[in-house]
Parts: C-alpha cells; structure tokens; sequence
C-alpha cells in the first residue's frame, strides 16, 4: 500500500497499524497527497511523541497545505543551494578558489559537487531545468502557457543586477502585468527566484522603484538560457 494511499485512508487503525513502531516518521514530496495538511494534523494528533519530517519540492504548496491545521506546531527548515561558507568545513581556501569559476557556472547544488565530469554537470542541470524546475508550478497552480512562464525566467536571467519593469517584461511576452506579477512570485516561492527591493534613503521613492531579482543558484540560471561558457565570454 502506497503511503499516499496510507495517509489519505485517514483511519486511526491503519495510522496505528503502520506508523506506530517508528520515532520518525520521514514524508517527501508532501504536496502529492491530498489534503496533506489534514492527514498531518490526525498523525500529529494520534502521536505527539514522535517526530514527523515533511519535505517536498513545492515548498509553497506544502506551507499552504499543512500551516493552518499544524498553526503553532510545526516548524519550517528552507534548504538552499550550498554557500562557500559551507564548503570551507570540508576544503581548503585554495580548493574553494580553484573551483570558483565551476561554481559561477554550474552552480552550487549537492548533485553538482558530487559530479566528477562537465559534462554531467551540464546533462544534470538541464535535466533540472526540462523535468523538475517548473513542474509543480505547472501541476499544482494550473498555469496554461508554459513557454509563457520560461520566456519570462529567460529574461530575467539575462538582466541580473538590473532593476526589472514589470510593464517591458508584460509587453515583451504578451501578457498582462498582473499575470507576470504572479508569475514572479510563483518562482519565488518555488525558490527559483529572489526579489530585492530598491535601496533609498526616501522611504516612499524605495517602495515606488522597481526591484532587481537575483537566481538562487548560478547554475539554475544559466540552464535556463542554455549557456555553460567560461565566465570570461559572458557579456
């Protein structure tokens, strides 16, 4: 019996059946089951001793589901991309600075500091990009216009560091603000994204200027406009 079909029996006796010889209770891709939040809340409720660990690749769909029936007890742990600071527990300055430049273009996810290759660096991040990146967006939000969502991840990685206009983006892909304004914050939540507010020492103009946003991982980014050249090409 599948554990998906376990949680949504939603029985004690089948809950007592297979959860009670276990501490730990380790649940991915949490967004998968329906009403999660609920079938959460009844474990939780049937066994306050034991710990339950709920992770999933649709962070904001597992924050909507399970938030309001576990309000108060449970807390949420973000995992991102590996920092440099990371690294420095287990490599040397002079390691870290060698691979510098593989960093900036395959970025900094576990997978990719355990390829040996380039090339399955490269193969892994398209992967990434075809088969994993946008589909709970596609599946959990019913988002009709794919190439749409892409056309838009596409220009932003091609305007890193510079502030965004949501009305040119609108324009150049043929859609509303509105809709790229939700798009935007779809990519967010996915952790595909993240927004940086203009900085002014005028509170008003700092609300009113347009925000920069930033890739949360290198390689994410250039797997989205196709492009793993040397550093020194990039323009």
């Amino acid at each position: 019996m599948e554990l998906a079909g376990i949680l949504s029996d939603r029985r004690i006796e089948t809950y007592k059946l297979f959860f009670a010889p276990y501490e730990t209770i380790f649940i991915d891709e949490a967004q998968y089951i329906p009403d999660g939040g609920l079938c959460l809340k009844m474990l939780v409720d049937l066994f306050p001793d034991k710990h339950f660990l709920i992770t999933g690749s649709s962070s904001f769909h597992n924050a909507q589901s399970a938030s309001y029936p576990l309000t108060g007890r449970s807390v949420t742990r973000i995992l991102y991309p590996l920092a440099l600071v990371e690294l420095r527990e287990t490599l040397e300055p002079f390691e870290i600075y060698s691979q510098i430049e593989s960093y900036l273009i395959y970025g900094m996810y576990p997978e990719i500091l355990t390829q040996i290759g380039v090339q399955g660096k490269i193969e892994y991040l398209i992967n990434l990009r075809n088969s994993y990146l946008l589909k709970d967006i596609f599946s959990l939000e019913q988002v009709r216009n794919s190439q749409k969502l892409q056309d838009i991840l596409r220009l932003l990685a091609l305007q890193i560091g510079n502030q965004v206009s949501l009305h040119e983006i609108a324009n150049h892909v043929g859609i509303s603000k509105n809709t790229v304004e939700r798009y935007l914050d779809l990519f967010e939540k996915a952790f595909i994204i993240k927004n940086v507010p203009a900085f002014s020492r005028n509170l008003w103009n700092e609300v009113s200027k347009s925000a920069k946003y930033y890739f949360w991982d290198a390689g994410v980014r250039n797997a989205v406009i196709n492009n793993f050249q040397p550093t020194r090409t990039w323009v």
